[in-house]
C-alpha cells in the first residue's frame, strides 16, 4: 500500500513540475533569420509615408534612420558585418549586447526599426499593428522567454540611441526656419506653378546634416544653361525642346512619364473640384526596387538590411545635395517659361512639383540609388519593378539599375517638368554621390583584418 502511494505521489510530482521543464525551440535563430520581416517593415513604412504625405526629402530621412536602427540592432549576431558608428556623420558607438548572453538578433532588429519609424511618422498605430503581427510570429518560434525579452530590450536600447542621434541633424531647426521668399523681379527665378501654386518645398533642406558625405557641396554639380529670354538662345531652345516633346509624345514616352511620376500628393482639378492623389515618393520607389533585388538574389535578413542601408543613405545624401543646388540656382521651371514666352495654354503631362528646377531631384536620387545597388548586385542585374501596379500601371522590366535610373531622367523630360540638362546634371551628380557612398560606407568586416593577415 505504501509502495502504491509512493508511486502515485511521484507521478503527481512529475506532472506538477512538467510546466517548469518546458522544452523550448533551439532552432529559433534559423527561423528568425527571415528577410520577410525586414521587407514587411520597410513596406509598411512606405505605406505610412504615403498616407501621411511626407515630402520626398523627409521620407528619405525616415527610411534612413529606421533601417540603420534595424541594421545596428541585428549586427552583433552576424560577425561578418561591422558597425556604421564612426562612418555615418555624428553616429557614436551603438550599445552592445551583454557578453555571454543569448539573443535573437533579428527580433532585436525588427524591434529597433519599428520603434524608430513609429517615432518619426504620424500614423503610429499602423506601425504598431505590424509590430504586434511580427512579434506574434517571433513568439510562435517558441524561443526561451529570457532570450525574447533580452532581444526586445536590446532593440529598444539601439532605437533610443538612433533617435537621440536623429535629434542632432538640424531637422527640428528647419521646421521653424524662415519661409522662402519668391523673387518676382528676376525672370530666371522659380515661381509657384498651377494648379495649386504651392509654397516652396523644404527650402532649408541643405542645412541638414549629411549622412556619408562631408557636406552638401562636396559633390560638384554642373551649372544650368545660362538663362535667356531670347528666342534663339540655348536656354530658349532647351525650353522649346520640352514643349515640342510633350506635344508629340509617343504612347511609350507618356507611359514612362507616368510610371516615374512618384508625386506624393498630386492634385487633379476639374472645374471647382480638386482631388488629391497620394502616390509613392521617389525614395520609396527605389527602396521598393532594393527590396525586389534582395528578394531575387535570395538575400537573408542581414543582407537585406545591408541593401536597405546603402540605398537609404545614398538617397538621403542625394536629396540634401540636390536641394542645396535647387535653391542656390533657383531656376525657373519649363512650365513657367513656356507659358510666358512660347504658349500660354501649354501644360506638362505630370504636375510640376513646388520647388526650383535645377537639378532634377528624381534623376539625382535615382542615379545615387542605382550606383549603390549596382555595387551590391552587379552591373547586369535584371529585374522587374512592380511598384506602380497598385496605382493602376503595368510592371516595367530593366536590364540593370543604371538603365532604370536613365529612364527616370528621361521621364522628367517626357513629363514636361524638367529641361534635358537638369536631368543630365542630376544623373551625373547622383552617380557620383552613390559611388562615394560605395567607397566610404563599409558594412562588411575586412577579412584580412579578422584573420590577422
Amino acid at each position: 500500500m505504501h509502495f502504491k502511494l509512493h508511486c502515485f505521489l511521484t507521478a503527481l510530482l512529475v506532472l506538477l513540475l512538467q510546466p517548469s521543464c518546458k522544452q523550448y525551440n533551439t532552432d529559433y535563430a534559423a527561423q528568425a533569420n527571415n528577410p520577410a520581416f525586414m521587407h514587411d517593415g520597410v513596406r509598411r513604412i512606405t505605406d505610412i509615408i504615403r498616407y501621411d504625405i511626407f515630402a520626398p526629402p523627409i521620407a528619405s530621412r525616415i527610411y534612413a534612420y529606421s533601417v540603420i536602427a534595424g541594421y545596428e540592432a541585428m549586427r552583433p549576431g552576424f560577425p561578418e558585418y561591422q558597425t556604421l558608428a564612426g562612418q555615418l556623420n555624428g553616429l557614436k558607438p551603438v550599445p552592445a549586447p551583454e557578453v555571454g548572453k543569448d539573443y535573437c538578433f533579428p527580433l532585436a532588429g525588427v524591434q529597433a526599426m519599428l520603434i524608430v519609424s513609429k517615432t518619426l511618422v504620424f500614423s503610429e498605430g499602423n506601425i504598431e499593428d505590424l509590430k504586434e503581427d511580427i512579434l506574434e510570429k517571433f513568439k510562435a518560434m517558441n524561443m526561451p522567454p529570457d532570450v525574447y525579452e533580452r532581444s526586445m530590450a536590446h532593440g529598444e536600447l539601439v532605437a533610443k540611441h538612433i533617435l537621440a542621434w536623429s535629434k542632432t541633424d538640424n531637422y527640428a531647426q528647419t521646421r521653424s526656419a524662415p519661409k522662402f521668399t519668391i523673387d518676382t523681379k528676376e525672370p530666371s527665378r522659380w515661381r509657384p506653378t498651377p494648379p495649386m501654386y504651392g509654397d516652396a518645398l523644404e527650402p532649408h533642406w541643405n542645412s541638414m546634416r549629411t549622412w556619408v558625405l562631408d557636406s552638401c557641396r562636396q559633390i560638384p554639380v554642373d551649372p544650368p544653361v545660362a538663362f535667356s529670354r531670347e528666342k534663339g538662345s540655348d536656354f530658349y531652345k532647351q525650353a522649346y525642346q520640352v514643349y515640342d516633346i510633350v506635344n508629340n509624345l509617343t504612347p511609350e514616352q507618356e507611359a514612362i512619364a507616368w510610371y516615374w511620376d512618384d508625386n506624393p500628393f498630386a492634385v487633379e482639378v476639374s472645374g471647382h473640384l480638386s482631388i488629391g492623389k497620394k502616390k509613392i515618393s521617389p525614395g520609396g520607389h527605389w527602396m521598393a526596387i532594393a527590396g525586389y533585388a534582395s528578394k531575387k538574389a535570395g538575400s537573408d535578413m542581414m543582407e537585406s538590411a545591408e541593401t536597405y542601408v546603402h540605398t537609404a543613405c545614398a538617397l538621403a545624401d542625394a536629396f540634401i545635395v540636390c536641394w542645396e543646388e535647387k535653391y542656390r540656382t533657383n531656376l525657373i521651371r519649363p512650365e513657367s517659361y513656356i507659358n510666358e514666352l512660347i504658349d500660354p495654354e501649354w501644360a506638362p503631362v505630370i504636375q510640376t512639383p513646388p520647388f526650383p528646377e535645377h537639378t532634377s531631384g528624381h534623376s539625382t536620387v535615382s542615379a545615387a540609388a542605382a550606383a549603390v545597388l549596382t555595387n551590391l548586385y552587379g552591373p547586369n542585374f535584371a529585374f522587374t519593378d512592380s511598384t506602380e501596379v497598385e496605382f493602376g500601371l503595368p510592371t516595367r522590366s530593366f536590364k540593370s539599375f543604371e538603365e532604370a535610373a536613365l529612364e527616370v531622367g528621361m521621364s522628367r523630360l517626357y513629363g514636361g517638368i524638367h529641361y534635358m540638362h537638369g536631368n543630365q546634371a542630376g544623373t551625373k551628380c547622383g552617380m557620383e554621390i552613390g559611388n562615394f557612398v560605395v567607397k566610404k560606407l563599409k558594412t562588411r568586416v575586412d577579412k584580412g583584418a579578422v584573420e590577422g593577415k
